[in-house]
């Protein structure tokens, strides 16, 4: 693309001696493709697609909505160069943002400072392989001109934009909410983009829940029962609930897991960004750890809100047919029988299991990107869709390793009223008396259905995900 643009559009001479309103002229008329003197979407797509440069259809689109400035479906010369022009010049902030010796080159150095203060950490043959992918002529440095032809059509506004795809995605969701929530710029919270997001992850995890909630519920099974029939396996868990309650027995408590999706995103959001706010200054960019202790604090702060739903959720997975006609139900004998403190059973456990899950999880997530970069890299420093998928499955699944042992017990200490002659443990009393009784494998129970719906929940939320953002106009991240 870039070699294009210097050679054809934007040739070493022009970018010296010609006026803008010239170079301008020139691209217009190539992509005017009938020579109506106005460009529509459609020559706008299929103009850079003949140049060499498809942007794809989110950022195309995001360009025509931003240039076209009567909203009458076309772009003339006029919004055309204007549209341009204003690029041009919150690309040349971004340029200055990286040079950071005033020299008019960025070097690799300079942007892994820049990175850094991002709170993204790249190694220096990482930051060459970026300025690979825009170095025109080979210096292993970036001039002004470089760097304008190379994001000449890129929507993006700011550095921080352009390395925004190494974010976790909102759209992954595994059921298991703990890790660290999604950031958006303040261009999206003004255009409403934010919400648009949160709710097209909301119905995708909704979606993702509900098709994997036979494999949660054997999980919950497992992890309650495993101390008293300790050769549940997978097929024999599925055969008893299918033989206790028919079919629709295996989404019980699904319900609660769906409909605590909304306060508990909700909640997380705002409190993610109160915190980041307390633990950064006013301009500051957040580093990984401030991230990390926002997003654990953020989640700690949400699982207080809904607490009593994982509560509700895991008493109707494990309870009989009959037992219980709803949530409300539930919760209603909940609080006839055992009182107010039986809702926050198992808090603690739970509390702690934050911490190492949102930790390791962000951890690993930087550590698999790192070796991407290092090994895989060679035309863009772009991951792509799949190495974003892969990297956020596992990491969620190393994440879930470290903390399943307090995912057991809290479960546990939820279900343990219900089990017929179950002393009343604490945590600490669960612990030792499920490694006394089951020894250490016994604080995995229940893992291996919690793995196998890792890949198909990845997968189902992030297709649903994807048509949820086309559905509610969600411009590309």
């Amino acid at each position: 693309m870039l070699r294009w643009l210097r050679g054809f559009v934007l040739p070493t001479a022009a970018c010296q001696d010609v006026e803008p309103p010239t170079r301008y002229e020139t691209l217009f008329q190539k992509l005017d493709r009938n020579g109506d003197g106005v460009v529509d979407i459609s020559e706008l797509q299929e103009g850079l697609k003949s140049l060499g440069i498809p942007l794809g259809q989110d950022a195309e689109e995001k360009i025509f909505t931003t240039g076209d400035v009567n909203k009458d479906g076309k772009l003339d010369f006029e919004e055309f160069m204007k549209y341009l022009k204003d690029h041009e010049k919150k690309m040349k902030l971004a340029f200055k943002s990286l040079d950071k010796n005033n020299d008019g080159k960025i070097e690799a150095s300079e942007i892994v400072q820049s990175l850094q203060i991002l709170g993204l950490t790249i190694s220096e043959q990482q930051a060459e392989l970026i300025l690979q992918s825009i170095d025109a002529d080979g210096t292993m440095t970036v001039d002004w001109n470089e760097w304008r032809d190379y994001f000449l059509f890129n929507p993006v506004t700011d550095i921080e934009e352009i390395i925004r795809f190494w974010k976790h995605s909102t759209g992954i969701d595994i059921g298991d909410s703990l890790t660290i929530p999604d950031e958006f710029t303040e261009d999206e919270k003004k255009s409403g983009q934010w919400w648009r997001q949160l709710l097209a992850g909301g119905v995708a995890g909704a979606v993702s829940r509900t098709s994997t909630a036979p494999l949660d519920r054997l999980k919950v099974m497992m992890q309650v029962h495993g101390s008293k029939s300790a050769k549940m396996n997978i097929y024999g868990g599925f055969q008893q609930m299918v033989k206790e309650g028919g079919i629709r027995s295996l989404w019980r408590g699904n319900g609660t897991n769906v409909i605590k999706i909304a306060p508990e995103t909700a909640v997380k959001f705002w409190a993610y960004e109160q915190y980041k706010k307390l633990l950064t200054e006013e301009g500051q960019k957040i580093g990984t750890f401030e991230r990390f202790v926002s997003g654990s604090m953020a989640g700690a702060t949400a699982q207080t809100f809904i607490y009593p739903m994982e509560v509700l959720k895991t008493r109707l997975a494990v309870g009989k047919t009959g037992q219980y006609s709803g949530m409300f139900d539930c919760a209603k004998k909940i609080l006839k029988y055992e009182g107010m403190g039986a809702f926050y059973k198992g808090y603690v456990p739970n509390l702690l299991g934050i911490i190492p899950y949102a930790g390791i999880d962000l951890a690993v997530y930087e550590l698999l990107k790192s070796h991407w970069l290092d090994n895989f890299a060679k035309d863009s420093v772009n991951p792509g869709v799949m190495v974003l998928l892969g990297c956020g499955a596992l990491s969620s699944t190393c994440g879930q390793l470290a903390s399943y042992p307090l995912a057991l017990v809290r479960t546990r200490m939820q279900a343990q009223a219900m089990i017929e002659k179950s002393p009343q443990l604490n945590m600490v009393g669960l612990f030792r008396r499920i490694l006394s009784k089951e020894g250490l494998p016994g604080l995995y129970r229940g893992i291996t259905p919690n793995f196998m719906k890792v890949l198909p929940a990845v997968g189902i939320s992030y297709v649903v995900y994807e048509n949820m953002k086309q559905t509610l106009g969600v411009t590309q991240k």
